[in-house]
């Protein structure tokens, strides 16, 4: 757009408001002093907003002296510094209910051992007349191979599968077969099978 275009003459300009007439700034209000007050110095502690106001020479001299904890004791003072972290808010620890304390951590946990606490059956279905949806487990190989060396299927319980690793261990140690070499390569895969599953929650 051109600077003499006819558009800049139908712009319409707002009259220039009367400036108004500048107040002569307040006389420093240190004892004595004439000089103008153009610094501002807190009042105080619970003063919050409110200045007084010195010219340089005074309010240098006021900040030196001024203490905004003066009058608090040491343990009034700690606890100010400590809740002004969080700016003076109320604050609670995490997880205030007792069953989240109690849980155990995410980093705790082995694989596979966490289970869902579903106290009213909506995640399991356990609510009313029986589950609505039974549980199947989808069992990887190794998993699958060591329910196959202890001779269960993928729905035993975990107290089924302890008793069935008691069992298994007195029948194939070699003390109870009078130190027969044969059943240790059994034990030995017994006992890996149940670590496996014990160690993906199985048990």
């Amino acid at each position: 757009m051109r600077l003499d275009s006819k558009y800049f003459d139908r712009i319409r300009t707002r009259r220039k408001r009367e400036q108004e007439t500048e107040q002569a700034p307040p006389a420093c209000q240190w004892d004595g002093c004439d000089k103008k007050g153009v610094h501002r110095a807190p009042v105080g502690r619970n003063a919050e907003g409110q200045f007084f106001l010195f010219c340089f020479e005074h309010v240098k001299e006021y900040n030196k002296g001024y203490n905004y904890f003066s009058g608090l004791s040491d343990g009034e003072i700690a606890r100010y510094q400590k809740e002004a972290i969080t700016g003076h808010r109320p604050t609670w620890t995490v997880g205030v209910n007792k069953a989240a304390k109690n849980s155990p951590l995410h980093s705790d946990m082995r694989s596979g051992s966490y289970r869902v606490r579903d106290p009213f059956g909506f995640v399991n279905g356990t609510k009313g007349s029986g589950p609505r949806f039974p549980e199947q487990r989808k069992l990887k190989s190794l998993e699958a191979k060591a329910f196959d060396t202890m001779g269960l299927d993928a729905s035993a319980t975990s107290s089924e599968i302890k008793s069935r690793y008691k069992e298994l261990v007195k029948k194939h140690h070699p003390d109870a077969n009078g130190g027969d070499r044969g059943s240790e390569e059994r034990f030995r895969a017994v006992i890996q099978a149940y670590q496996l599953l014990k160690q993906n929650g199985f048990c």
